[in-house]
């Protein structure tokens, strides 16, 4: 199953990863100019760590993910930049420490070879763009501490992990745990086959795995059954929850989306997130790149309820027909949400709540909210938002007085 590339021959690209990587390239990118917004800034610090760096490049010539780093900071500071020059504010400079480590020796000295050109351009064209570079050759868990320190001497709150491995026992759980735990501002994009996770669960815990597949009709006695219903939407509900359990409690915010590859739902790509924000720009992100990523089950606010017994799961592609349906289900479910918590809720911890369980696209949420009969969005100093595109984390959500929705409960000692 774990099959290492040959990078000093030129490795293959494929699909799943081709994929992945146009969703890390576009992230990337909007990471360092939101990052970059304050008017008043001068520098932006930070720290990226490909733990599974390879070569650099593939046989085709496609950039792998540190080369994208690299390609993504020159051209994010260069967006940021033209735009801070046009609005008359003070150019801004950007630092990065870029830790690379791969456990085969000829992938780094690949990667020294095919980054070199990059580095030498940066230095010529782009003077505001500091990037430094750490080479190491070690398995991941024996690169981890040495990581650690580096950054803790560097003082790095702002940290970007990418763990792309082959397989799934490269990255111990506890080690997403420290990770998510060490560092004020840090996100993880953490690669897996699910048939390793799963051969990991039947050992640890196989009643509990054994519970989680039974209602999708699925048996995790033997892989190999597993085989066929691996492009089968049930499966991936299933495995959807099984990922999300797995790792929920590893970070606030879990994007448990399996990559959408042709040969079925085998590689997930989970986003760990310490942040609200970083999970909004995520989703927009993926329906920026619709169908390179896959859900299945419900596509408003609460996606893994998905019952196969009720078989009201749909997949959804981040595509327009699954925005279509994530709208309607959302002009439901969030007057239910307000309701819960009485009938006020500010847009700043509704948001909190709803991420980890929504792939909506924010401008679907903020829609939702403007067209929903029964809600008003009003402003710190009263008034009412009209405009969806104007909402606010510091707005209040209100329920109106006449509800069209069938209330969450009545009085006991009411008749009907």
């Amino acid at each position: 199953m774990e099959k290492p590339y040959e990078w000093a021959n030129g490795a293959e690209l494929e699909e799943h990863s081709r994929r992945k990587h146009k969703i890390l390239r576009e992230y990337f990118f909007q990471y360092i100019t939101v990052r970059c917004q304050l008017p008043q800034q001068e520098r932006f610090r930070l720290a990226v760590i490909d733990g599974f760096a390879g070569g650099g490049r593939y046989k085709c010539g496609t950039s792998g993910s540190p080369l994208i780093f690299v390609e993504e900071l020159k051209r994010a500071i260069d967006a940021v930049n033209t735009q801070r020059a046009a609005q008359g504010l003070g150019l801004i400079e950007i630092e990065c420490l870029l830790v690379l480590n791969d456990f085969s020796r000829d992938a780094i000295e690949r990667l020294k070879v095919n980054l070199a050109p990059l580095q030498t351009d940066i230095q010529s064209t782009t003077p505001r763009l500091h990037v430094r570079v750490e080479y190491m050759n070690d398995p991941f868990e024996g690169a981890y501490p040495k990581i650690k320190r580096a950054l803790e001497q560097g003082r790095y709150r702002n940290v970007l992990f990418n763990l792309d491995q082959c397989g799934h026992k490269h990255v111990e759980r506890a080690t997403l745990v420290d990770i998510m735990r060490s560092y004020s501002s840090v996100e993880i994009f953490y690669t897996f086959a699910i048939e390793a996770l799963i051969s990991f669960l039947k050992k640890a815990d196989p009643i509990k795995l054994a519970d989680q597949l039974r209602p999708f009709g699925l048996q995790s006695t033997d892989l190999s059954a597993l085989e066929g219903a691996m492009s089968k939407n049930t499966w991936l509900g299933a495995a959807e929850r099984l990922v999300f359990d797995a790792f929920r409690s590893c970070a606030p915010y879990v994007s448990p989306f399996s990559i959408n590859n042709p040969g079925g739902w085998r590689y997930w790509m989970i986003h760990f997130a310490n942040v609200v924000r970083a999970r909004q720009v995520y989703n927009n992100v993926l329906h920026d790149n619709a169908s390179a990523q896959a859900h299945f089950g419900r596509s408003g606010l609460n996606m893994l309820s998905y019952d196969p017994s009720h078989e009201d799961g749909a997949l959804y592609l981040f595509d327009v027909s699954g925005r279509e349906g994530a709208r309607t289900q959302l002009l439901t479910d969030i007057p239910r949400l307000i309701s819960e918590a009485g009938d006020v809720i500010r847009v700043g911890e509704f948001y909190e709540g709803i991420y980890n369980a929504t792939p909506a696209h924010t401008d679907d949420v903020h829609q939702a909210l403007i067209d929903n009969p029964d809600i008003q969005v009003i402003t710190p100093t009263g008034g009412e938002r009209r405009s969806a595109k104007a909402i606010d984390a510091g707005d209040i959500l209100k329920l109106k007085d006449q509800k069209s929705f069938f209330p969450m409960f009545f009085d006991a000692g009411k008749k009907t």
